[in-house]
Parts: C-alpha cells; structure tokens; sequence
C-alpha cells in the first residue's frame, strides 16, 4: 500500500470496540439528545404561558403513546448521562483507572442507569 493512501492516526476499523469506548461515544450522544429533548420542556412551558386551553392539548399530545417512549428514552438518556458523568468524575480523582474496575464500573452504570429510569417511569405512570 503506498504511502498517501495510508490513514493519518490510526483508524476506528483496526480497533475492538471496548466497553470504555462506546460508553464514551454514548454518553456524547445522550449530551445532545438531552439538549435537543430541551425543545419539548421549553414547548410545555410555553403552551403553559398560553393558557389553560393550550395547555391541555399539551397534556394530550404528550399522553401518546409516541411522545410516551421518547420522554422514556430521555429519563434513560438523563440517568445515563449523569452516571456516566459521576464516573468520569471519579477517574479523575484518579480511583478505578485499571482495566478491570473500568470495565465493571462500565457495566454498572447502564445497569443502575437501567433501573432507575424504570423506577423514575413507574413513578410518573409512563406505563
């Protein structure tokens, strides 16, 4: 292979995803779903400034069955997103930087992240 044809830096396609990787990639993709689920927030509340009228249409909109599963994907977005965070604060204090207590701290996260959005939804009677 000749020389100009090689990538720059080495490319994404030699490397093995690793738990650490894609949890990585996902936690930037939830920081923008999350900004983005800012535009059904900042609609509620200005329906709410609208009236009561307005308001309740809001109500029933967001009572579907579609905007039912996006609000859960983004209380499963929001609680990874904030766990995910934590552990990335807690590597830098420097604690749990080996490979193992990475990966299991890893798991950990979309575990707990997991439960607790079904346990938000619950609580708030998405299902």
């Amino acid at each position: 292979m000749k020389k100009e044809n090689l990538p720059l830096s080495p490319h994404l396609q030699i490397y093995k995803p690793q738990i650490t990787s894609i949890l990585s990639i996902s936690h930037r993709i939830t920081g923008l779903a999350l900004n983005l689920s800012l535009v059904v927030f900042v609609s509620g509340l200005f329906c709410l400034t609208l009236g009561e009228k307005y308001f309740n249409y809001f109500i029933i909109v967001m009572n579907s069955v579609p905007l039912k599963i996006i609000i859960f994907l983004t209380i499963l977005g929001f609680c990874y997103h904030l766990l995910n965070g934590i552990r990335h604060i807690i590597w830098d204090f420097g604690f749990f930087l080996d490979n193992k207590s990475s990966t299991i701290l890893g798991y950990l996260v979309i575990v707990i992240s997991v439960i607790s959005s079904l346990t938000i939804a619950i609580f708030l009677e998405l299902f």
